[in-house]
This record gives C-alpha cells, structure tokens and sequence, in this order.
C-alpha cells in the first residue's frame, strides 16, 4: 500500500520525489518489481540502445521507422526535458496512469526513480499491446534496471568515458559494462568495431546505426525516411540553440553542425562529468561563458564552475538561477548556445 507520507500525491509527483541512486547496483529488485506486475516484459520483443551519446535520438529514430512500417512501437528514453512523459513517448494522462500502475509494488519493495520508471514503462507497453518495445539503457547496461529484457536486437550508438566510478577506467570496461545486454541478442548493431571481442559469438554483427537496428528487428530494408527531433538534442529556438551534450565527443560532434561560433554560452555541467575537457571544447563555440547550475544535485555550483571556465574563456560570469542566466547570455548579444546537462535544458523548458 502507498505509504503515509506520498497519500494525496498525484503519481507524477510521487515518481519525481523518488531517490534516482541506488545504495547498490542490482537486479534483483527489479525481477521481484516486474514479477509482481506479472513480467510484463515477456508480453513483447525488445530491441535495446546503450552506448554514451546519442542513445535517445536513436531509440526515437528506430521507433518511428517501425511505426512507418505499420509496426505499434513503444519507446523508453532517459532522462526528459519537455517532462516526465517524454520519458514514455506518450502524453501526461498516460504517463501518469502507467506510473499509478506500479506506485504500490515500488513502494513496498523501496525502487528507485529509474526502477519505478522503468516497470512502468514496460507494463505500459504490456497494457498497449505493443509489437515491440525500444528501450534506451540508463547507466551502462549489465546491472541498470533496464537489462530485465532479453532484447532480440541491440544497437551500440557509441562509447566514450563516462561514469568511470561505476562502468571502468578503459573504454573497453565501459563498452564491456554496456554490450552486457546483449546476452539474448540475435543482432548487435555498432558502428564502432574495437569491440567485436565482446560480443556473445551467436549474435550477427551489423555495422550501422538506427535504420540497422530498425532493419534487423523486421528481417528486411526499410526505404521510408523518418525526421525525429527531441527537446535538448540540437534544438533550435530562433536565435538560440539547446543541447545537451555532456561529453567531449558530443561537443565535438555539435560543433560540426553549428551554424557560428560566436555564441555567448550559457552552461551547467555535473560534477562527475569531464568538466575541463568540456570546457576546453566548448571554448571553441564562444569566447563568453554564463555559468549556472541545473536542479541536479550533481550539478557543479555556478560560482566553482565559472572558475574552472576562467582560463579558457574570454569573459566569464557566474549566475546560480538558470533562468537568470540564460536572460543574461541573451542580454550579452548574439546567438546563445544552452549547453552542458539535459538537466539543466528541462529546467529551462518550455
């Protein structure tokens, strides 16, 4: 039964108010989570998207190829910016029904956000009768929740250094962690061949991206061409850009696509990320910097993150507000790039 304290709650805000750490990695609670919702997650094929960036525009993308091709699809991206609901491709009024199905087991066995999430979504997909479920991995791949599923097609996006306390120091470790998932996988899609040694030797190898995926998944080409864009991801607003991107390969793949390089930034970045390297990289986008800081606890506090930035950046302020700070990279003249943690663009949306 919901406890005391969440009665009066809607579900939304009962998910949100949730802890999204676990004390201790696993998968135990999650298989006890879903066995008590009656494994929803055997009611449907899954293919699922791990690797470091990139992995929510590929689930998307994969989904709507499918969808193009009659298929009923239902698609699991983390984290959101336009709100919870973007998590499940679906609208408040269903996300909020999906997570009322799950609030009672996930209280009585303590899950976290991520867990809660990702049962709901899975039930959600049960409920809906899907013919596939797209699934983006959270953190890594072999212990996060979303590994209950025993995908048939698995897309690598890529593997960069990230999360090094709990994946591994290497590249390999990481991409080891996250190709984990692929222990029931017919298909494993990469575009990254280094890491063909880490494959379960039954899978067949595709070298690709989304459309691969899409295509091994059906047995067969796909011509239709789908656009798919997400709040955060290269999105632009007139005379503005917002995206998330976390890593220096990320940046260095956003450069490559801006129209300028003379934005005056404004940036939040968690702790745990490779704060310099990103700011090195950054510099390359605009000589200003506004720092702030996201709602995320892992955020970097504005004032710490402007003094890291001093030495790459020809003028460098620090504003906590995120609101405050984006009007003043406005007020500072010329396009403005939002830029450093999905957390802090869903701040910031709409």
């Amino acid at each position: 039964m919901p406890s005391a304290a969440s009665l009066g709650t809607s579900a939304t805000q009962w998910v949100a108010s949730l802890s999204p750490w676990p004390e201790e990695f696993g998968l135990d609670r999650m298989r006890e989570l879903l066995a008590k919702l009656g494994d929803p997650q055997t009611a449907y094929p899954a293919i699922h998207v791990v690797g470091t960036n990139g992995k929510s525009t590929a689930t998307r993308t994969i989904a709507e190829l499918l969808r193009a091709q009659g298929v009923r699809v239902g698609a699991y991206t983390s984290p959101h910016v336009s709100g919870w609901h973007e998590r499940l491709d679906c609208d408040p009024a269903t996300f909020e029904r999906a997570v009322a199905r799950v609030r009672a087991p996930s209280e009585e066995l303590g899950a976290t956000q991520f867990e809660a999430l990702t049962a709901a979504a899975l039930a959600e997909f049960a409920e809906a009768g899907v013919d596939v479920a797209v699934i983006e991995a959270g953190l890594g791949g072999r212990l996060d929740a979303t590994n209950i599923v025993d995908a048939e097609v698995v897309l690598l996006t890529n593997v960069a250094l990230e999360h090094t306390e709990v994946l591994g120091d290497t590249i390999e470790q990481i991409a080891k962690e996250k190709l984990a998932v692929a222990h029931a996988a017919r298909v494993v899609v990469t575009s990254d061949n280094r890491f063909g040694n880490l494959l379960p030797s039954r899978a067949r190898v595709v070298h690709g991206g989304a459309r691969e995926a899409a295509e091994a998944f059906l047995g067969r080409p796909i011509e239709t061409e789908v656009e798919v864009s997400l709040p955060g991801r290269l999105e632009r607003r007139g005379n503005e850009i917002r995206d998330g991107a976390h890593t220096p390969e990320a940046v260095d793949w956003l450069l490559e696509r801006l129209p300028a390089r003379e934005h005056v930034l404004c940036v939040s970045i968690l702790a745990d990320k490779r704060v310099d390297e990103l700011l090195e990289r950054l510099a390359h986008a605009g000589r200003t910097l506004v720092a702030t800081r996201s709602s995320n606890p892992r955020a970097l506090p504005a004032d710490d993150l402007a003094a890291r930035a001093e030495s790459h950046f020809d003028h460098v302020e620090a504003i906590g507000d995120p609101h405050q700070a984006l009007a003043r990279a406005r007020a500072l003249g010329g396009p403005v790039l939002v830029i450093g943690s999905l957390y802090l663009l869903a701040d910031l949306h709409p």
